[in-house]
C-alpha cells in the first residue's frame, strides 16, 4: 500500500469512526410530575437515585409503580426516571401497548397531547391519567455542538444503521438537541429485539 492510499484509508477510517452513535436500549419507564409522585407515594416524598444514566442530571431511581391497562392487565416495576418533570408520561412498546390493551401513538417524549389514557398505582395512591401513554419515536440526543459536527440539526430525521449478524437500517430518527446533552440514540425493546441489540451497542449515522 503506498503512502497516499494509505493516507485516503485512515481518513475513510476516521470519518466512519467520528460517524458511531452509542444506541441504548429504552425499556417501559415512567416521568413524573412532583405533585403526581406525592399523589403515589405520598406527601414529601422525593425521586432516589438507582443510577445515574448517559445524559447529565437523569437518573433511574429506586422508586417504582404499576401501570394498568383498560383490559386489567398490569405491568409491575415500572421505574420512574428522574428528575421529577412539569408533565407525567409513561413510554411503553408497541407489544407493551397490546398486552394492555392500548392504541400507543408515536411520539416525542414530552408531546402527550390527545394520546392514550394509563393507570398508574404506587404505595399511597392511585393516579389514572386521560392522556399520557407512548411510543417514544426512536431518537438520538446531542450537543448543538455535536448536531454541528455531524452536520445535522434539531427535529431533522436521519438514517442509523446497526452493525452485527441482523443488521438493520433505523429510518426516520429524530434529532434532540439541547445543551449538555452526550450523543446517544434510544430504541424501545421491539426495536431492540427486531435488530438483536443489546443496550450499549454502536450504529451508525447515514
Amino acid at each position: 500500500m503506498t503512502a497516499d492510499l494509505r493516507q485516503q484509508v485512515e481518513v475513510a477510517v476516521r470519518a466512519v469512526v467520528d460517524r458511531l452513535i452509542p444506541i441504548n436500549v429504552s425499556a417501559r419507564h415512567m416521568h413524573i410530575t412532583q405533585e403526581h409522585l406525592e399523589l403515589l407515594f405520598g406527601p414529601g416524598s422525593r425521586l432516589t437515585k438507582l443510577r445515574d444514566l448517559l445524559q447529565p442530571g437523569e437518573f433511574a431511581s429506586n422508586e417504582t409503580v404499576t401501570v394498568v391497562g383498560p383490559n386489567r392487565r398490569v405491568f409491575e416495576r415500572v421505574r420512574i426516571l428522574g428528575p421529577t418533570r412539569s408533565m407525567t408520561q409513561v413510554e411503553l412498546s408497541y407489544n407493551d401497548g397490546r398486552y394492555i390493551g392500548l392504541e400507543l401513538p408515536a411520539r416525542i417524549s414530552g408531546d402527550i397531547k390527545e394520546t392514550a389514557p394509563i393507570t398508574m398505582v404506587g404505595p399511597h395512591g392511585a393516579l389514572h391519567l386521560k392522556e399520557g401513554a407512548i411510543r417514544a419515536l426512536r431518537h438520538i440526543h446531542m450537543s448543538p455542538e455535536d448536531a454541528t459536527r455531524l452536520g445535522v440539526e434539531k427535529g431533522q430525521k436521519v438514517t442509523v444503521k446497526t452493525i452485527g449478524p441482523m443488521s438493520v437500517s433505523f429510518n426516520n430518527t429524530v434529532i434532540r438537541t439541547g445543551a449538555g446533552l452526550k450523543v446517544e440514540m434510544h430504541i424501545d425493546t421491539d426495536e431492540a429485539n427486531a435488530a438483536g441489540l443489546a443496550s450499549q451497542t454502536l450504529g451508525l449515522l447515514i
